[in-house]
């Protein structure tokens, strides 16, 4: 008799039936998918017969995560951009010259008349005063108006550096702001290109970053690359709203002149707003991360002088009243006014983490591309090409599969078959894992598969020829199956521990099909080391308790 602690029969028993679950609706992909886009659609409040039908094609009870396709596979578009940092310098220093004016214009009797000179490069500020003797006083004042950098990791430095040359006050960016600022620009430039793109509901798009001031976009099932050009290029609507009201109830009437507005973060929370914004973000020009009073993080902002204007007069008039902040027809936040904020500048106020204060900001700052967005390359995927990719793939895992099965079948008879059993499992497990962590599928990561297949038999291989030795030192077969999957379980982990070292290196410095192919192989090793050890082993225990051979072939 082989003993197996039967807690652990379980165990492997519901994995495997929780993973064949999972990888199901793969095997009905369309119908899934289908199904999932009609309840989308339900729930987001538009409903009629046909989606009802569309939406019953696959039970509600049963799982219905799918593995996503990557661009190779089912088509679409690839954009590679470069964020022209460059840009926001100018904007920054053309912001700041009403301040820099103002600060010296009030000690217009020491300084004299402050002119700006233009001229020279777009990233500096440059003026002059007419008492050049007073030109220490000035560049004091002037540089009394730089900030902390603030990032994630700490505050130090000042954003602006200030200094004079030929009579002649130059204000640029510090060398340290800039790279902060080149950082949150890009990070801005993301978080709109991902906003814009889930606002259209593609599935499962690649957006991120690459080396220093480039963006990848990859959008599975559009027809052409110019359409996502077109949608990056929508700008989004940014507004700040007087608030009248709060309400759970998604059906209120706002009333006369009032729109209702959901919450961004507090689920079931809607704002009933004033139509009529105070100051839109057009008229924004500037928020960053900060501290308060108390080195608390928030959020500093800047309006331009019309914007300036309209919040200052706004500000005085409604202190202790709650103004809102609208993205996208979304309340991003909702701060109280503490005091009347002149000047066009404040500071926003919370329970912020240094994280979700530089969150906020770079949400603040997403009404617009902060900065030309230069397309060094662009293609389209065509479907057809990806179904041709799917096809071989297919048939590179059925030939590969089959001449394993034969392989092992050839070599060690029934306990090959068992092998096979599993084999086939692992299969399935891989695209259950890969379904419940919402992993996509590329071609490379159909590579990975193929030799995961390819892969999986080696622990198989250990354990049967372990057990072909303990035969042949005359051990009986109960204890030359236990003594076979004991001695080489240190083999097969120290095997598959190395291989997954090299799948993780890989995912975490790759990037697009690099890590496809770790994921799949990283996934592939944990469950084929799981069948192998412990599925075949369950396997063989089974058959081994019910048929009681007096002498095994392997």
């Amino acid at each position: 008799m082989l003993h197996i602690p039967v807690w652990r029969q379980v165990t492997v028993f519901l994995t495997v039936v929780v993973g064949l679950l999972l990888a199901m609706p793969n095997a009905f992909y369309t119908r899934v998918e289908q199904s999932n886009d009609a309840r989308a659609i339900i729930a987001g409040g538009v409903s009629d017969d046909a989606l009802a039908a569309q939406a019953a094609q696959w039970p509600s009870f049963l799982p219905s995560g799918l593995v996503n396709l990557g661009l190779d596979l089912r088509g679409g578009a690839h954009l590679l951009a470069e964020v022209q940092v460059a840009d926001v310098y100018a904007a920054r220093m053309e912001a700041m010259w009403p301040e820099v004016r103002d600060v010296l214009a009030a000690e217009r009797e020491t300084l004299g008349f402050v002119t700006r000179e233009e001229g020279g490069p777009q990233d500096a500020l440059r003026m002059r005063i007419t008492n050049a003797e007073a030109l220490p006083r000035a560049l004091e004042l002037v540089r009394g108006l730089g900030r902390p950098i603030v990032s994630l990791t700490g505050i130090g430095g000042t954003d602006l550096d200030v200094r004079a040359e030929n009579g002649v006050i130059i204000v640029t960016l510090s060398a340290e702001e800039r790279q902060a600022t080149d950082s949150r620009t890009v990070q801005q430039s993301l978080e709109i290109i991902r906003r814009r793109i889930d606002e259209v509901g593609t599935r499962e798009p690649t957006i991120q970053r690459q080396g220093e001031d480039r963006i990848l976009v990859q959008v599975p099932g559009v027809g052409s690359a110019q359409e996502v050009k077109d949608i990056i290029g929508t700008t989004a609507q940014l507004t700040f709203n007087p608030v009248v009201g709060r309400t759970s109830d998604p059906a209120a009437s706002p009333g006369s002149g009032n729109i209702l507005v959901p919450s961004l973060d507090e689920a079931g929370v809607f704002y009933i707003l004033e139509r009529n914004p105070v100051v839109t973000g057009e008229e924004l020009v500037d928020a960053q991360p900060a501290a308060d009073q108390n080195g608390r993080p928030a959020v500093n902002f800047r309006f331009n002088p019309s914007g300036a204007r309209k919040f200052g007069d706004y500000t005085a008039e409604n202190i202790g009243a709650p103004f809102a902040i609208v993205l996208d027809n979304e309340v991003i936040s909702a701060p109280t006014i503490q005091s009347h904020i002149p000047g066009g500048s404040g500071i926003i106020t919370g329970r912020f983490t240094v994280e979700e204060s530089t969150n906020l900001a770079v949400l603040l700052r997403a009404g617009a591309l902060p900065a030309e967005l230069v397309f060094l390359e662009e293609r389209t995927v065509g479907p057809e090409l990806g179904q041709d990719s799917i096809d071989a793939g297919k048939r590179a895992a059925l030939i590969g599969m089959a001449a394993v099965v034969l392989f092992i079948v050839a070599a060690y008879g029934l306990f090959g078959v068992f092998a096979s059993v599993a084999l086939g499992i692992n299969i399935a497990l891989i695209f259950g894992a890969l379904s419940l962590i919402g992993g996509t599928l590329t071609l490379p990561g159909i590579a990975g598969i193929v030799l995961t297949i390819g892969m999986a038999v080696d622990a198989n291989v250990l354990v049967f020829e372990r057990i072909r030795e303990e035969l042949r030192h005359a051990k009986n077969p109960a204890r030359a199956i236990e003594l076979g999957y004991e001695k080489a379980f240190s083999a097969i982990v120290d095997a598959n521990i190395t291989t997954f070292i090299t799948a993780t290196v890989l995912f975490m410095v790759g990037a697009g099909p690099v890590r496809g192919f770790a994921i799949t192989l990283g996934i592939g090793i944990l469950t084929s080391v799981f069948t192998a050890l412990y599925v075949t082993r369950s396997i063989v225990t089974v058959w081994f308790n019910w048929r009681r051979p007096k002498t095994i072939v392997v």
